[in-house]
């Protein structure tokens, strides 16, 4: 049965494979009086769309299939522009907004004129703080530091191993201006968006939400951290099925978000080192893929001899 809506916020969920979860994303927006919902399905191949059909029959939820998976940024700009809502909320489908968190965002995010985009507290089941969902911009020095384990030395020299991932900082006791926030939760005002422009359709999978954290800087948008809108957020269930495809999407975003905003900052041979970074760590992280399955390969071997 449709509800009455009480403020003028549509949801935009790009969904893929995201199994069960969907539904209970979908629930939980619906709960909380969004206006409408959509659901971009980027040609999910397991039960996630059939879940979801048979459990939630509600005219403010419209399902958008795409014929191929086209990347997340591609599927948030079909459902933003389905959409003539003042608000959006890029919501994740491994997602579920706890109760009161979509007023609490809406709230600040019209609480002043220059502020473009909210973000919640990302939380794991047990209700920590998950990482990503306040952080300054990883610069390429900042993500060498992270990548290769160098910014634990922060808590001692903070000025030149810093993070740039601020869930171990005191959590804020209010709303608070941060340069990033995730895409896996954005609330995002309508004249901000139109303003900037939608999300880059060059990213397929990953950093493009610190793509346009940071053009919405460059046009003076103030981005804000809502530590009282709880979100919980199943990390990675869309994605841990396939790690090397994700891993290397990753890789390919962090090279084109550097190459946009940093590599006039760095004289040539300089960048071809960051470059060079880059995929060093795509090649550890896809050993270190690759040693687990092989491993989980030989202990499937072993237990299938123990059973003969």
């Amino acid at each position: 049965m449709q509800q009455s809506s009480s403020y003028d916020c549509d949801a935009v969920i790009v969904n893929y494979n995201a199994g069960r979860l969907l539904t209970e994303c979908v629930q939980s927006v619906l709960a909380e009086q969004a206006r409408h919902v959509f659901v971009v399905d980027n040609d999910s191949h397991d039960d996630s769309l059939a879940h979801l059909s048979a459990s939630i029959s509600d005219v403010r939820v419209t399902l958008i299939r795409n014929g191929q998976n086209l990347g997340f940024a591609a599927a948030c700009n079909i459902g933003a522009r389905a959409s003539d809502a003042s608000t959006l909320l890029f919501l994740n489908p491994d997602s579920v907004l706890a109760e009161g968190s979509l007023r609490c965002m809406t709230d600040v995010l019209e609480s002043n004129p220059s502020i473009g985009m909210v973000g919640g507290l990302l939380c794991n089941l047990d209700g920590s703080e998950q990482p990503g969902g306040r952080r300054v911009f990883p610069t390429p020095r900042r993500a060498f530091m992270r990548a290769f384990g160098l910014s634990h030395l922060g808590k001692w020299f903070p000025s030149l191993f810093s993070d740039f991932l601020l869930h171990k900082e005191p959590l804020p006791l209010a709303p608070t201006p941060v340069e990033a926030i995730s895409g896996a939760c954005m609330l995002v005002k309508r004249e901000a968006l139109e303003d900037v422009g939608l999300w880059d359709e060059g990213y397929f999978l990953h950093c493009e939400d610190l793509d346009w954290c940071m053009r919405f800087r460059l046009k003076n948008w103030r981005v804000v951290f809502v530590p009282d809108a709880r979100v919980i957020h199943v990390w990675g269930a869309c994605s841990r099925s396939r790690p090397f495809f994700v891993e290397w999407h990753k890789h390919h975003g962090m090279l084109r978000f550097y190459k946009k905003f940093f590599k006039k900052q760095y004289p040539g041979p300089l960048w071809w080192l960051v470059v060079l970074g880059v995929w060093l760590r795509f090649g550890l992280v896809s050993t270190y893929f690759a040693a687990r399955l092989v491993l989980a390969q030989i202990k499937g071997v072993f237990k299938g001899v123990a059973r003969a």
